[in-house]
């Protein structure tokens, strides 16, 4: 389904897609899925490296692309930091 909904959003925009970002707890830590995912979207210009969507998982950050092929990152999210940094804001 994930793959599916990338494609549609991607040719609305008449293809203009930078990069596909992982995020939150699934897209963090289930390599599975977004190796399933990009797979379905070698049409797009994606291509995973197997060792390196391994390696981002568990609070690990990086490209899980293959060199050369259009960018897929995993960003680990720190929600617990960004409520404390608006916190600290709101009541300075």
């Amino acid at each position: 389904r994930l793959a599916k909904y990338i494609g549609s959003y991607t040719a609305l925009m008449d293809g203009r897609l930078d990069a596909v970002v992982f995020t939150g707890g699934i897209g963090e830590n289930a390599a599975m899925v977004r190796e399933l995912s990009l797979g379905k979207l070698g049409v797009l210009g994606f291509e995973v490296d197997h060792e390196r969507n391994l390696a981002a998982r568990f609070g690990k950050s990086g490209f899980i692309n293959k060199e050369g092929t259009r960018p897929a990152v995993v960003i680990p999210t720190n929600e617990e930091l960004v409520i404390a940094q608006d916190a600290s804001r709101l009541t300075a």
